[in-house]
């Protein structure tokens, strides 16, 4: 399997999970021109972008430590996007949630980083 189709299919598992959790999926993988984000969901009141990294092994560290500094100002930038493309009205509540998934173990990271 190629990557792509490894994460869509990890995605996909995080959807499900997310669901059991209370969230229900607004769309998943949107794309615009500033990158892409995972999922987009609701959940008590909150808009929720979601990154969600796999890591089959400890070898290139966890799957958390995988939305860096870096990965996290470029999530950022795609969330003001969508706010924007979708008209969210400035006081719509906005999280940002890590779904690591480090071998079969689901680990789901409220408030993961802020604007």
């Amino acid at each position: 399997m190629n990557k792509r189709a490894v994460g869509t299919e990890y995605e996909g598992l995080a959807a499900s999970y997310l669901e059991k959790e209370g969230f229900s999926i607004v769309c998943r993988n949107y794309r615009c021109r500033m990158g892409e984000i995972d999922l987009v969901a609701r959940e008590q009141g909150y808009l929720v972008f979601v990154e969600v990294k796999f890591r089959s092994g400890e070898s290139s560290g966890s799957a958390l430590e995988a939305v860096d500094g870096r990965k996290q100002q470029r999530i950022i930038r795609v969330a003001r996007w969508y706010l924007m493309e979708h008209h969210v009205p400035e006081n719509q509540p906005v999280r940002f949630d890590v779904v690591a998934i480090d071998g079969a173990n689901v680990h789901l990271v409220r408030d993961a980083f802020w604007l």
